[in-house]
């Protein structure tokens, strides 16, 4: 049986990166994923299903690069110039490699991805390479020279046999593939096509079945070709007809078609025989997978464009390869500025199936829902079949497993639950998959609203005098698991930011207290950070703070009650001096007032705002004739905004009363 070969191509370099899979038309999938291929061109492309790994030549870097089946590198064998043909052992330990620019056979450790020997082909420069009857065969010359060689390795020396297809079938190396005591070789790239069938059972090539456009089909430019695991038939894959044609080995004659659709280049044959057959295809879907005699496809996978043009990217010249165990089917692929990119898609045998979840968009906390949907597929699903139901919220970040639902008979599923906590809840949906159906998977979120919090804050609005130490007491009502509260204070003007007073844990009525000592209007706020089933929630309340201030009269010669005051008593021949002290605020004035008494009341005689220095001092001097024996008061305040600020609450200072006499 063959092992997948690519032809060369120039790609850039690129770093790794996943990149998406596309399903499109009936009966098609979404492949799983895709990662791009650090090569400058390929060569071909073998599956190790012993270690998982992914075998891929680069002939212009002169290296095989080997991937897991994730895509992602795990090693390169360098020094390798030319390198193209590819070919596993039956054990899975050898990946034996045709290095054409080196005249040699090269056997690859699968095991630890290293070069384990090199063979000398003399001068034939091998291009493709196949393993049958214990012999490795290669195919090599061109320009009217191609012929056949074998490498024998059973014992102690390699021998070499070049010159083994005697009828010079082939103006160029053919493509090679076998099968248990038989080798077939096809023209690459020739119109029409050339296949030719050898026995090799007897240790030399014997030319048996030959055939120049076999099956009368008119097709060309032959890209790829496989044989079935039976032996019996070889699939090809041409630029034209737009199938894979299948000839019968024993006389090349036509024997079956697997419809694709324009431009075939590539074929591989899983070990129960399932085929999958890739087209160049822009526009079309580009690898397409059928089950073994029949002609119509079972999955079909549209690549996703990575590059620059209007089409997609396209399916490498024979760039297909099964993992053994059918689990996998392998694609290279390349995009228009030659970047390539191993496709990795799963389950490519089983019929694709299709999931939907549907819930409300949004809910109530703590009430039920219900989750919908449909699981659908073009084959019909064992009565019984069940959908797992998994809930994602912030209870539960990492999912929470909650049941099953079984898919009544005409695909449709309910699953009730009331989802706990609040916040974004995700039901995820899977379908596991079956002998005959793969699995599918399918998410919706619902916004489930969160029950409010109630927070309190007391000394809402009241007004506390200069330096007050005040004691503040939050209140939290019912919660889910968060029992704490932050209290804050954020005193008026824009110098002092919002600070943390205290953080904690409520006590057992849900209170908890903290003490801030005032020197300004504050905000002071209580906050609730919220937790899975309850809204976050602040409660600020607003407090006033008085300034301090003071004033005193300088020069009396005497101070004495009078009139149920204090009254200093000035010589009219003496000015008297105010003094003021207030709490400093950068642009802060005072309100000077004066009063006189007469008929039977006190009268303001004068109002002024004058400024404080850096200290919060000023003094004035009242510099008049004044008349005796009339009483006269004065006092400094802080009035709020007519004050030049607003960051303390209107403070009246104390009256200070005095008289003039001779």
């Amino acid at each position: 049986m063959r092992r997948r070969t690519l032809p060369a191509a120039t790609a850039l370099a690129v770093l790794f990166s996943s990149v998406a899979l596309v399903a499109t038309g009936a009966g098609s999938a979404a492949a799983d994923s895709g990662v791009f291929l650090p090569l400058k061109s390929t060569g071909d492309i073998v599956v190790d299903g012993s270690h998982q790994r992914v075998f891929i030549s680069d002939p212009t870097a002169g290296q095989v690069v080997v991937t897991n089946y994730a895509g992602a590198v795990v090693g390169t064998v360098g020094s390798l110039p030319g390198v193209r043909g590819l070919e596993l052992s039956a054990d899975s330990g050898t990946v034996y490699a045709a290095v054409g620019d080196a005249d040699a056979i090269v056997a690859i450790d699968t095991a630890t991805a290293t070069e384990a020997r090199r063979w000398s082909t003399g001068t034939a420069a091998p291009k493709y390479v196949a393993l049958t009857g214990g012999k490795v065969w290669f195919s090599y010359g061109s320009g009217g020279d191609g012929n056949i060689g074998s490498l024998d390795l059973s014992g102690t020396d390699p021998v070499l046999a070049l010159g083994q297809d005697t009828a010079r079938t082939f103006y160029d190396a053919p493509i090679l593939d076998a099968s248990p005591g038989t080798l077939v070789a096809g023209a690459p790239g020739q119109s029409p096509v050339v296949l030719a069938v050898y026995d090799v059972s007897s240790g030399t090539a014997s030319r048996g079945p030959y055939a120049f456009d076999p099956g009368n089909t008119g097709g060309g430019n032959l890209a790829d070709l496989a044989v079935t695991p039976d032996g019996k038939d070889v699939i090809t894959a041409s630029g034209a007809p737009y199938y894979q044609a299948v000839y019968k080995l024993s006389d090349l004659s036509a024997d079956g078609k697997y419809v694709t659709n324009t431009y075939p280049n590539a074929v591989d044959i899983a070990p129960n025989g399932d085929v999958a057959a890739g087209t160049f295809s822009w526009y079309d879907p580009d690898v397409h997978v059928f089950k073994q005699g029949v002609s119509t496809p079972l999955r079909q996978y549209d690549f996703p464009n990575t590059g620059n043009s209007s089409g997609s990217d396209t399916l490498a010249p024979r760039g297909l390869a099964w993992a053994p165990d059918e689990s996998r089917l392998f694609a290279v692929s390349v995009n228009d500025s030659d970047v390539y990119s191993l496709r990795i898609l799963d389950a490519p045998t089983k019929t694709p199936a299709t999931l939907t979840a549907n819930a409300p968009a949004t809910a109530p906390r703590a009430q039920p829902l219900t989750v919908t949907g449909t699981l659908t597929s073009s084959s019909a699903f064992p009565a019984g079949t069940k959908v797992s139901v998994t809930r994602t919220d912030d209870e539960s970040p990492a999912g929470k497993a909650l049941g099953t639902a079984t898919v009544a008979a005409d695909g449709s599923y309910s699953y009730p639950d009331t989802p706990p906590a609040g916040g974004k809840v995700t039901y995820t949906v899977s379908y596991a998959g079956d002998a005959d159906h793969a699995g599918a998977t399918a998410t919706h979120s619902v916004t489930v609203a969160k029950s409010a919090a109630t927070v309190t804050l007391n000394n809402n609005l009241k007004v506390y005098g200069y330096n007050s130490s005040v004691t503040f007491t939050a209140h939290l009502g019912t919660t889910y698991k968060n029992r704490t509260l932050e209290i804050w204070a954020d005193p008026y003007g824009s110098d002092k930011p919002d600070a943390l007073v205290k953080k904690g844990t409520v006590d057992s009525h849900g209170n908890l207290t903290a003490t801030v000592r005032l020197t300004r209007d504050a905000k002071i706020s209580a906050k609730f950070t919220g937790d899975t089933r309850y809204t976050a929630r602040t409660t600020t309340n607003t407090v006033y703070t008085k300034v301090s201030v003071s004033s005193s009269l300088s020069g009396a010669y005497r101070t004495a009650t009078a009139w149920n005051a204090t009254y200093a008593y000035f010589h009219q021949s003496k000015d008297p001096v105010h003094n003021t002290a207030m709490t400093m605020y950068p642009g802060r004035k005072y309100q000077f007032q004066i009063q006189q008494f007469y008929s039977g009341a006190w009268h303001t005689t004068a109002t002024e705002y004058l400024g404080l220095d850096r200290y919060g001092k000023d003094s004035v001097l009242l510099d008049d004739n004044p008349p005796t024996g009339v009483r006269f008061r004065i006092r400094s305040s802080y009035i709020d905004t007519k004050s030049g600020d607003n960051v303390n609450a209107t403070t009246y200072g104390g009256w200070k009363y005095f008289t003039f006499t001779r």
